[in-house]
């Protein structure tokens, strides 16, 4: 059972970078659309993937703390 924990924790890890960028671009073209700009869905594509990045190094971290 512990295996099927690191590979689920792994498959975090994997998944939750292009997601969060997902979430960030639809939230910006989301704000595009109802301010009428044409720059924020950058904006949401680079605040979720920092995002994402953080989430992926925590999970990272606890992964490898659980490993111990």
């Amino acid at each position: 059972m512990d295996q099927l924990v690191k590979a689920e924790t792994a498959l975090q890890i994997a998944l939750v970078l292009p997601i969060a960028a997902f979430v960030g671009w639809a939230a910006g073209a989301g704000l595009d659309h109802w301010l009428h700009t044409q720059w924020l869905f950058m904006v949401g594509i680079v605040v979720g993937s920092a995002a994402g990045f953080y989430q992926m190094f925590r999970i990272a971290r606890q992964l490898l703390r659980s490993t111990d």
